[in-house]
């Protein structure tokens, strides 16, 4: 099922204004950067958006990480977190009208989504659970006796997602679709077309993400006789082990590592790019999807997760399957090959962005927030 297709059957009344809404306190709980990943990058433009609504924001950092030497030390670093998070989070509940929770999976969950619902059922406050896990149905398969309390202890679960809503449904527990936002000020498209091949992969450098699938189509791209660069932005605990498969395929001399790169300085890197690759073994409605789509940037993604939700293979992307480099560097030649093709996808993400404005998904939003509120 396409993007639009879940869109559409998703969309709720328009609204047309935030009504009653102006200068509500929210309490946003979630990741920011640095480092500078989707859901911390999502999780600050809301704050952004919605304090230019007129809504009082208050966030409450989730990644605000203990002293670089304590890290590693699992015990004593999760009670620092858990010491540092909690009288900030109930200070801020208390403060707030309403509590918008940031949700992933694993240890993340039950570290920040348990005791935020907890304490906003304690203090009174109507709490969304916005979950954005990609990997919900193994955590569900695995974890869902200690999960579900929490899921239907919070007043409404939003996802961003149909791909999460099924995985969702197959649980008993309901939810709403309120996308991603993509800033079309900021992810826009180059005024000429990038023509030589040069490939980015904007994903954390994690093995969940599989950009050693990219680099070994990038490999085979050069042994058909394509010189593709590969610059790769993003940092984690698999760089120097990618590092060390660029020089064992023999391409390290054409793949650049960034690091981190912020939210600022994506969009120039996305306007120098010809193709984006999303090598993911696991996903849910990846960001860097819409960020390469709204800056005119074709993408070929592993069919896996939400993906198929959010493109439509053929025509808004290309699709591969997971784990398979042969098909990826088939998908990147087809696009850089075929000028025709490559402009019609090129077209077609650009306008499939556009559903993805704050625009659009704002309606989505306040309904939610509206149903939950007192008016006056």
């Amino acid at each position: 099922m396409s993007g639009e297709a879940v869109l559409a059957e998703a969309a709720p009344a328009a609204m047309s204004g935030t009504g009653s809404l102006a200068g509500r306190r929210v309490a946003l709980v979630g990741p920011l950067p640095p480092p500078a990943g989707g859901m911390a990058n999502q999780t600050r433009q809301l704050a952004r958006l919605l304090e230019g609504e007129g809504l009082a924001v208050e966030v409450v950092r989730t990644n605000d990480a203990p002293p670089a030497w304590l890290r590693t030390v699992r015990g004593v670093r999760a009670a620092l977190v858990a010491a540092r998070f909690l009288p900030r989070l109930y200070q801020a509940v208390r403060r707030a009208d309403i509590v918008h929770l940031m949700a992933n999976s694993w240890w993340s969950f039950h570290l920040f989504a348990t005791p935020t619902v907890r304490i906003a059922r304690r203090l009174g406050k109507p709490v969304v659970l916005n979950y954005r896990g990609g990997e919900a149905g193994d955590f569900f398969t695995r974890q869902f006796r200690w999960v579900a309390p929490t899921l239907r202890a919070a007043d409404r679960v939003v996802v961003p997602s149909g791909f999460l809503q099924e995985i969702f449904a197959g649980f008993a527990v309901a939810t709403t679709i309120v996308p991603n936002v993509v800033d079309l000020a900021h992810f826009s498209p180059a005024a000429e077309l990038v023509e030589e091949p040069h490939l980015l992969v904007a994903r954390n450098l994690e093995a969940l993400y599989g950009i050693d699938t990219a680099l070994r189509a990038c490999a085979m791209l050069h042994r058909r006789g394509v010189p593709a660069r590969l610059t790769i932005a993003g940092a984690g605990p698999e760089e120097q082990a990618l590092r060390g498969l660029a020089r064992e395929l023999g391409i390290d001399g054409y793949v650049r590592f960034t690091g981190q790169v912020d939210n600022q300085a994506m969009g120039d890197l996305y306007r120098a790019t010809r193709i984006a690759l999303n090598p993911s073994r696991a996903d849910n409605m990846p960001i860097s999807i819409l960020e390469a789509m709204a800056s005119g940037v074709p993408v070929v993604s592993t069919r896996v997760g939400g993906v198929p939700y959010l493109v439509e293979d053929g025509v808004t992307a290309l699709l591969a399957p997971v784990d398979d480099s042969a098909a990826m560097a088939d998908a990147v030649l087809r696009l850089h090959t075929d000028a025709a093709g490559y402009r019609q996808m090129r077209e077609a993400g650009l306008q499939a962005a556009t559903r993805y404005t704050w625009q659009e998904v704002r309606a989505r939003l306040f309904a939610v927030y509206s149903s939950l509120l007192p008016v006056g």
